[in-house]
């Protein structure tokens, strides 16, 4: 099996930057949160709007972020990002995120997500739920 990476390239628009003219950190997650969602529909045939009725759950929700900010990225720049599963769990997961820019990894990122379902006593929260195997094989890392 080959390991599934989604890749895309989007540029870095004014909004995304900082009065200093270089991308605002917070931005870089929402970057990786696009990427996220993407890879999922791009790895399972499924929107992410459609998620929640093709695989009864909630979502798949962030619970853990972090990055590494290695180069800068500017107004106008061209950024390729990256995004695989790097480890797969039970009922959660990690991907992996790395941005470049003209070529230099300028940042590294990982993000925890759960497979979410209703809570049975509380449909109002929700709970974590085994990944279905179909899932995880189309996901997998190699």
């Amino acid at each position: 099996m080959t390991e599934f990476i989604f890749r895309r390239q989007f540029a870095i628009e004014w909004g995304h930057c900082d009065p200093a003219g270089i991308v605002f950190n917070a931005r870089f997650f929402e970057f990786f949160d696009r990427s996220a969602w993407l890879m999922f529909e791009a790895a399972l045939g499924v929107a992410p709007q459609d998620l929640s009725t093709t695989f009864d759950i909630v979502g798949i929700p962030l619970v853990g972020a972090q990055a590494k900010f290695i180069a800068p990225a500017k107004f106008g720049d061209l950024a390729d990002i990256e995004s695989r599963i790097i480890e797969i769990r039970r009922s959660s997961f990690d991907v992996e995120h790395r941005i470049f820019i003209a070529g230099t990894l300028a940042v590294e990122g990982l993000e925890k997500r759960i497979w979410a379902a209703r809570h049975p006593d509380d449909p109002l929260r929700m709970k974590a739920r085994a990944i279905p195997d179909a899932v995880a094989a189309k996901l997998k890392p190699a």
